[in-house]
């Protein structure tokens, strides 16, 4: 019996387990428990796809509301459309004497003082009337209002004497408006109302500001008011 072959086999064996190298990776601590157990990976959930946020809604048109000087004329059943005073253009002429007044008083005085003292007494005693006339043109101006409803025209005025002039819309027979060169260069127009009457306080109104807004809104009033009251909701 021969144990050459079997003692050079398990050489030969030893050595392979002795040359072969062995590669163990390092498990991550993360993935330990506390008792040495690695966890399962976790599933990575998805973010949630993103959607594009719905369209602002319009807002609604904000309902005119009448000033103090023109809600005592309404009556509860009556849609308010709006109101406007008159052009500036109406009392430029007015503001600008009053501008001016204090240096053509000055250069009366300079040139009459000395030699007529009674003028410059007559002189100050004018320019205050002067003064308290172009304020009353001026404050006539800011309160006189041009008022549209959905059943009326009015046209309110008056410091002391108060005026009230009333249309219906249902007896409008013809409306106009009319822009000189200046009119179209400075926004405004005169408005010409024809109705079945034959006698008429606002005729013509004169002079509005914005003339073409203003003429749809009257037309729209006349003869398809549900817009309107559509857009005020």
């Amino acid at each position: 019996m021969t144990f050459g072959g079997s003692g050079a086999k398990g050489e030969l064996q030893r050595d392979e387990l002795t040359s072969a190298s062995v590669s163990i990776s390092p498990v991550p601590v993360e993935e330990l428990d506390g008792e040495g157990s690695s966890k399962p990976p976790q599933s990575k959930v998805p973010p949630p796809p993103r959607t594009e946020s719905s369209p602002a809604k319009p807002r609604a048109r904000r309902k005119p509301r009448p000033s103090g000087v023109v809600s005592k004329y309404l009556f509860g059943s009556e849609r308010y459309v709006g109101e406007w005073r008159r052009h500036w253009i109406h009392v430029v002429l007015w503001a600008t004497l009053g501008i001016l007044s204090p240096f053509i008083v000055g250069y009366l005085i300079g040139v009459l003082g000395q030699t007529n003292p009674t003028a410059v007494v007559v002189i100050l005693v004018g320019w205050v009337l002067a003064l308290l006339l172009i304020g009353w043109q001026v404050f006539d101006w800011w309160h006189e209002r041009f008022v549209l409803t959905d059943k009326r025209v009015m046209l309110i005025g008056g410091l002391i004497t108060r005026r009230v002039a009333m249309m219906p819309l249902a007896r409008v027979t013809d409306m106009a408006y009319v822009q000189s060169p200046m009119g179209m260069a400075l926004n405004y127009g005169t408005f010409i109302i024809e109705s079945a009457g034959q006698d008429q306080a606002l005729r013509e109104i004169k002079p509005l500001p914005n003339p073409n807004a203003l003429y749809l809104l009257f037309c729209q009033e006349m003869y398809d008011p549900d817009a309107g009251q559509a857009g005020d909701a």
